[in-house]
């Protein structure tokens, strides 16, 4: 009897060793709980997609003016692109609005504008950034200007604040094969009169420091004469210690250019500027830029710049 009990006994054990295994659970439609702080439950509802904003979203929808192609070609976006022909065609266009897409008022008029970084390419390697302002006409986004930041940079940051546009952005240096950009640049942008005016410009050495130049004053919107007395400083001092000014009217045309001498207790050091720029009788009643300009002795790129909009009595 007792060899029989544990016959019984081993056939339970081994029935019981066989059921299939329970199913996992079925995940739940109840809202998600989670923490909020030591000991706190808190309620949040299930992930929903992020959803495009408004404005956006027409943007990548509206006519653009391309930068690159000859004439002044329109082009209309669907869902953030355009395309046109094949590639290895003559004709072949490909256009697409980045992720880097902000809004702001730029103009100071209560309205909002937005900016948008859009690349083309035209069929070979390169594929060309630009930075451009779409503004509301009629209740329509409707592009306005544009300008290049380089062939394929790496996009860091676009922002609106202060009726400027930031960008933040890795370019290629003169020498730079075009596959590895390596200048990292920041620069602001204000929209005047339908045109983007870059009004400072900062790069960075391979260790990481940023060339900088302060106009310290004039103050932007001052009123000056035939002399135009200004100070400011610089984070790295210049080759030779020698800055450059250009004094250049509202389109951009260089009325005229000069040496701006800085002050500094060493090569590449901190230093100060302190000048007198002279401007004649000739601006009187005009609005100017006048421009403090680091470039490189080298290949002659930009370095670092600063500037102030004038206004000559």
């Amino acid at each position: 009897m007792a060899s029989r009990g544990s016959l019984i006994v081993l056939l339970l054990l081994l029935l019981i060793g066989c059921r299939p295994a329970t199913p996992p659970p079925v995940p739940s439609a109840d809202p998600i709980q989670t923490t909020d702080g030591p000991g706190n439950a808190a309620t949040s509802s299930p992930a929903t997609p992020t959803t495009v904003p408004d404005q956006v979203e027409e943007i990548r929808n509206a006519q653009y003016q391309l930068g690159t192609a000859e004439g002044s070609q329109v082009v209309q976006l669907t869902d953030g692109t355009f395309e046109q022909g094949t590639p290895g065609s003559e004709d072949f266009i490909s256009v697409q609005v980045t992720e880097f897409v902000t809004t702001g008022d730029l103009d100071a008029d209560g309205t909002e504008e937005a900016a948008a970084l859009i690349s083309e390419n035209y069929g070979g390697t390169g594929v060309f950034v630009f930075l451009a302002v779409f503004s509301q006409v009629n209740g329509t986004w409707t592009f306005q200007t544009s300008s290049m930041v380089d062939d394929r940079p790496e996009l860091r940051e676009l922002s609106i604040a202060n009726n400027e546009i930031f960008l933040d952005a890795v370019i290629h240096g003169t020498d730079e094969p075009m596959c590895c950009p390596t200048l990292r640049t920041m620069r602001h942008y204000r929209f005047v009169d339908n045109l983007l005016d870059m009004i400072d410009y900062t790069t960075f050495t391979p260790d990481g420091q940023p060339r900088t130049i302060t106009i310290e004053s004039p103050a932007n919107g001052s009123e000056v004469f035939t002399t135009v007395p200004i100070k400011g400083k610089v984070a790295i001092a210049p080759f030779e210690n020698n800055l450059v000014y250009r004094i250049v009217d509202l389109s951009g045309i260089e009325l005229s250019a000069g040496p701006i001498a800085v002050t500094a207790p060493d090569l590449g050091a901190p230093g100060t500027f302190d000048a007198i720029i002279p401007l004649g009788n000739n601006l009187s009643g005009a609005i100017i830029r006048l421009e403090v300009q680091d470039i490189s002795a080298a290949d002659g790129s930009l370095l670092a710049m600063d500037s102030v909009e004038l206004v000559v009595k």
